[in-house]
């Protein structure tokens, strides 16, 4: 059974910074995308960042310049670092990864609080 375990969620000041981390086990098959994404309450579930097994990169122009999204292979994590933060990045983050085979996995989310 594949599971999906997300940490790193909480409150925090803005201007703080906070990492979140995202480990699939169980899988037969390998990842090939790794995306975070968020959802704020009575919006839309958004892209922040995505990153392929070959390390390429896209973010959210929300994201560019503060967020860095970075995976380990070999251990099936994946790793967004949240810089500068501000109150409108407050919202649940999910994690998404993506087999070769293109099966979908979801994390349960993690909630991310920007407030004083």
């Amino acid at each position: 059974q594949v599971q999906v375990v997300e940490s790193g969620g909480g409150l925090v000041q803005p201007g703080g910074s906070l990492r979140l981390s995202c480990t699939v086990s169980g899988s037969r098959f390998s990842i090939n995308v790794w995306g975070w994404y968020r959802q704020a309450p009575g919006m839309q579930r958004e892209l922040v960042a995505s990153i392929t097994r070959r390390g390429d990169t896209n973010y959210a122009d929300s994201a560019k310049g503060r967020f860095t999204i970075s995976r380990d292979n070999a251990q099936n994590t994946v790793y967004l670092q949240m810089i500068t933060l501000e109150p409108e990045d407050t919202a649940v983050y999910y994690c998404n990864a993506q087999t070769v085979v293109k099966t979908s996995y979801w994390g349960q989310g993690t909630q991310v609080t920007v407030s004083s």
